[in-house]
């Protein structure tokens, strides 16, 4: 099994930034990656990020290039997504998994999910 929390959601003004982590505990051989996803009101919850627990195999969401950066501390354990520039669209619950597979942008490839964080952006 692995164990996946979320934190450092909140509520945060247009323009602003917040960092997201991710601790992940259990089974190292399920999670060779983890990824971002996000959910919004009304919407199908889609792909953010994702890194390799190596550091490589980086992949963004086009939304959000250039704004946002993923990236680990492995003797931590933990997967952080630093998040600049924020505006409205991007207010939703993200949740972080875990995968066998680097480099994955679809749900499916992730087979461990935590309960999410709310990210909340005012305009």
């Amino acid at each position: 099994q692995v164990q996946l929390v979320e934190s450092g959601g909140g509520l945060v003004q247009a323009g602003g930034s917040l960092r997201l982590s991710c601790a992940a505990s259990g089974r190292t051989l399920s999670r060779n990656a983890m990824g971002w996803f996000r959910q919004a009101p009304g919407k199908e919850r889609g792909f953010v990020a994702t890194i390799a627990w190596s550091g490589g195999s980086i992949y963004y969401a086009d939304s959000v290039k250039g704004r946002f950066t993923i990236s680990r501390n492995s003797a931590k354990n933990t997967v952080y997504r630093q998040m600049n520039s924020l505006n409205p669209e991007d207010t939703a619950v993200y949740y972080c998994a875990a995968s066998n597979h680097s480099g994955r942008t679809d749900e499916g490839a992730y087979g461990y999910w935590g309960q999410g964080t709310q990210v909340t952006v005012s305009s």
